[in-house]
């Protein structure tokens, strides 16, 4: 005789949450391999253009890999990792095991990857249960960045920054005016702060020479002001004490900060503790005479 029904929902959770622990353990190595996407992180990298309303259709379950709030609930499996997903995992479970018919889920679609706005335990349970699909009703989300299923966020992160890259190059036609080689980002949305860099100093250039080339800008802003930054970052050797950062980083943070950090203590200080190093008193004091001088 098969168990009670409340006693198969509660062997299916114990099943499904065990399994999940045995994917933490498996993913140790590379743990984000094994997390949900979060939608408003995805969302803030890749910054839609638009927003359409696409309807109900029927979704492949694999092409889950987010969630709008419950991102941390459950794996990339979507099997539930926390204790208290229990009882309501166990209705839809009791639900589906009735045969019982539940209203679509409701999905943001960007590229051929969904995120869950509503539904994460029926996506749980119809996983669990070997379902291949569910109907859902979905708002799609345009960009032109490619986002796939199997892809993790420090993935998306590399492929925005590398679209960033190529935006800036194409735009603006600087790829004979900067050697971009030396210039690497791990952080998105720092290219564009490149640019603006560029466009301030043909501004100054301008006014202080007559019309300049934003190219010819370009040139004077990566010769006489981004590498000499980069020189005394490192002959400082700065970059060993920030692993995981790159030079182009260290000069985007300090030229963001460094007014603040001159004229006195600040928020950035109890990070970095600059002030207390003899770099700094140096950078301070050649950035003052970059841009006190012609360029």
């Amino acid at each position: 005789m098969g168990l009670p029904l409340s006693g198969q929902t509660n062997e299916d959770f114990n099943k499904a949450k065990k399994k999940a622990t045995f994917g933490e353990i498996f993913s140790l190595l590379n743990p984000e391999k094994n997390d949900l996407l979060s939608f408003h992180d995805i969302r803030e990298l890749i910054k839609p253009k638009a927003e359409f309303y696409r309807g109900i259709q029927t979704v492949p379950l694999d092409k889950i890999v987010g969630s709008e709030g419950r991102y941390t609930d459950f794996n990339r499996a979507y099997l539930p990792r926390r204790e208290h997903l229990r009882n309501r995992w166990k209705s839809i479970d009791e639900a589906a095991l009735r045969d019982r018919i539940l209203p679509p889920i409701k999905l943001f679609q960007i590229g051929d990857t969904y995120f869950v706005r509503d539904g994460n335990h029926r996506v749980s349970v119809a996983r669990t249960r070997g379902q291949i699909d569910i109907d859902a009703e979905i708002t799609e989300l345009t960009t032109e960045i490619p986002l796939t299923p199997d892809m993790s966020l420090s993935e998306l992160r590399s492929r925005v920054i590398a679209f960033e890259l190529n935006r800036i190059k194409e735009r603006a036609g600087l790829e004979d005016s900067v050697d971009f080689e030396k210039i690497r980002f791990t952080t998105p949305g720092r290219y564009e702060e490149i640019l603006s860099h560029i466009l301030g100093h043909k501004e100054y250039l301008s006014r202080e020479d007559g019309e300049v080339t934003l190219k010819e800008a370009a040139r004077s802003w990566f010769e006489k002001i981004y590498l000499p930054v980069i020189e005394i970052i490192n002959r400082q050797k700065l970059v060993e004490r920030f692993p995981g950062r790159t030079e182009s980083d260290l000069y985007a943070w300090t030229l963001k900060n460094w007014s603040s950090l001159a004229d006195g203590p600040s928020p950035a200080r109890k990070v970095w503790d600059l002030r207390d190093s003899g770099w700094f008193t140096e950078l301070m004091k050649r950035l003052r005479n970059l841009f006190r001088s012609r360029g």
